[in-house]
Formats: structure tokens, C-alpha cells, sequence
């Protein structure tokens, strides 16, 4: 595709998915289990006016960093994933669970302290109400210096990509983000892409990443902007660049679709393919491990974030922290002529 194109031919997508089997991603962040309560609210409680809901079925899942792991695997791609996690109630089965999915991990324990949980309790196919049990504060010191020991042993020499999936939950922290940047420099600048989930409180220690994947709302509270337009999103995405100098940024824009950075005067719009969007929970999750995979793959930006939008599409069609499949989104970019872009800059 040259700088004035408008579309993409689906074949040449369809071509780039067989590459993404067996490609290695390196992942870090913070962990958690996402708990699924399903049930059915058949009546309101005499006792407030909330629904009774009648648990029939539980469900643990990882999420986080791990939801991210979940993805590359499905996808394909060998997930490593390197955090820490507490040793608190749901520690047993967090460490279960990881090991049934098969996913490669490095974690370390933090005594004290809980794992991170969200429970959801879902009715009919609806959310009702989300509960978290977590610990924010960042890790300690000495926490963060083994965290960054495990990432140095399992930093891909030869290049490659490391995702951070930041979810402020205590694992990215000044600490681990400077030591990563130390480790990168100490093995050649450009070996290893490194790819940031972001939270906005953290957005200072994400200068010189090469890319960055807010969506609407952290893009906007990264550049202290609105993002109610194209026009606004441009510039807050330029802004973003001016702060931390990211060599890319990528905009999820929900069911706008993404808005790709590939420089402050570059920029592609590439709509939503999804048809129903029943649940957005975990859709960060999908594009960030669908980009990194193409990426390690040795695809361009462009094809990588093709087929993360894609995947994405895919996931919110699905309720809960779903995970998609090259089968799928080959399925899916064969029920397409064309695929749009847009050159918003």
C-alpha cells in the first residue's frame, strides 16, 4: 500500500496469517484472574432494589498481562510471559490455571498480598456488577529488581517484541520501566520493539517506546485533551508524541475503529470490523497481542494492525474476556472485497 491508498486487498492479509504460527512474544505486566458469576435475575430483592441473581455456573479466566499470553497462544504465537502475583486467596488457582493454558511464565510471588480479581456477575448475557480485590501500590524495591532479573534472562537476543501490558496494578512501576530501557540499550536499540498497553498515571515512563496503544479515553487524559473528533484525536495524538516521543501510536477508537499513528503527520483510520459488539472486556488485550505477534512475525505495522483490528472485531462479539483464532479472522477477511483505510493526515 504507497502513502495515498484507501484500501487493502484482503488476499495479501489472508497471505501474511499462516506467518504468525510459532512467533515468540515476550510479555510483561500485571496479572489477574477475571471470575465470571453466570446466572439468571429472575426478581428484585425485597431487600434494595438490585436483582436476585441465581449463580448456576463460575467461570476463572486470566486476565491482565495473562489475558494478553492467552491471546498470542491462541493466535498461534509462544507467549512468555514474565509478573508477579500475590499469595493470597485464588493464588493456587491462578498457577493452575496458567498451567492448563500452557503458557510459558516467570512469575514471581509477592507475600502479603492479594491477586488481583475481578469478579463479574453476569445475567442473560448482561453485566450486572463488577467487584475488584486488588493491591495497587507499586512493588518493592527488591520486587522490582527480581521482576527485572527474570525479564534480562528471558530478553530475546536475537530480536523480536516485548508487550508491557500495564494495568496498574504495581508490576510497571519507574523501577522495572527504567531497567527495561537500561537492558534494551545494553542489547541494541533496535532488536527489540517494545509495545505498551498504557495507563495514563504511568504515561511519562513510556518515552521512547515504539508504540503505544491507548483507547479513546486514555488518549485523551495522556495528551490532557478532549477526543470528541477526528480533528481532536489528532491532536491529542500528536501531543502524546510531543510528551514521550513514542515512534508510533495507536488509538483505539471502540466501534470507530483504531486511529494508527505511523508518524505525528502520518496518520491511517482503519474502521471497526465488528458486526455485533455484545462485550469490549479484554479487546485491549487482543490488539495489542495480535499486533505484537505480527510484529514478531516480521509483518509491517500496517498488516499487524489490519488483522488486530480483525481480531479485535472478532472478541466484542463474544461476552467475557474472549480470545480469537487465525481460522477466525481469516474467516472473517474472506467475507470482505476490500478493506478500508482512511489517510486522516
Amino acid at each position: 500500500m504507497d502513502a495515498l491508498s484507501d484500501s487493502f486487498a484482503p488476499e495479501r492479509i489472508l497471505s501474511c496469517l499462516p506467518r504468525l504460527e510459532g512467533s515468540e512474544v515476550l510479555i510483561l505486566g500485571d496479572v489477574m484472574l477475571d471470575q465470571y458469576l453466570l446466572g439468571d435475575a429472575g426478581r428484585i430483592s425485597p431487600e434494595a432494589p438490585v436483582p436476585v441473581v441465581l449463580i448456576e455456573e463460575e467461570r476463572f479466566m486470566l486476565g491482565g498481562a495473562g489475558n494478553v499470553a492467552r491471546n498470542v497462544s491462541a493466535l498461534g504465537g509462544r507467549p512468555k510471559l514474565v509478573s508477579a502475583c500475590g499469595d493470597g486467596q485464588h493464588s493456587e488457582k491462578f498457577f493452575r490455571i496458567l498451567s492448563r493454558e500452557g503458557i510459558k511464565a516467570d512469575i514471581i510471588t509477592l507475600q502479603g498480598r492479594p491477586v488481583a480479581t475481578k469478579t463479574r456477575v453476569m445475567a442473560r448475557g448482561q453485566q450486572l456488577l463488577r467487584i475488584d480485590r486488588e493491591d495497587c501500590s507499586p512493588m518493592e524495591e527488591e520486587d522490582s529488581r527480581r521482576v527485572l532479573e527474570k525479564i534480562e534472562a528471558s530478553w530475546p537476543e536475537q530480536g523480536g517484541v516485548l508487550v508491557i501490558s500495564d494495568y496498574n496494578k504495581g508490576v510497571v512501576n519507574k523501577t522495572v520501566l527504567e531497567g527495561i530501557h537500561k537492558i534494551r540499550r545494553r542489547y541494541g536499540q533496535k532488536k527489540v520493539q517494545i509495545l505498551v498497553d498504557p495507563k495514563t498515571r504511568n504515561v511519562p515512563l513510556y518515552r521512547r517506546v515504539d508504540l503505544l496503544t491507548p483507547n479513546t479515553q486514555e488518549t485523551g487524559e495522556a495528551a490532557g485533551l478532549p477526543v470528541r473528533s477526528k480533528e481532536e484525536i489528532i491532536a491529542a495524538g500528536q501531543a502524546i508524541f510531543r510528551k514521550i516521543r513514542c515512534r508510533r501510536l495507536l488509538t483505539t477508537l471502540g466501534p470507530g475503529g483504531m486511529a494508527l499513528f505511523q508518524s505525528p503527520q502520518y496518520i491511517l483510520h482503519l474502521p471497526t470490523t465488528a458486526r455485533e459488539v455484545f462485550d469490549v472486556s479484554g479487546a485491549g488485550d487482543t490488539v495489542i497481542a495480535a499486533l505484537a505477534l505480527g510484529l514478531a512475525s516480521g509483518l509491517d505495522m500496517t498488516e499487524a494492525c489490519i488483522i488486530a483490528n480483525f481480531a479485535a472485531g472478532n472478541v466484542v462479539a463474544e461476552v467475557g474476556a474472549a480470545t480469537t483464532s487465525v481460522l477466525k479472522i481469516a474467516e472473517a477477511i474472506a467475507g470482505v472485497r476490500t478493506i478500508p483505510l482512511e489517510r486522516w493526515l
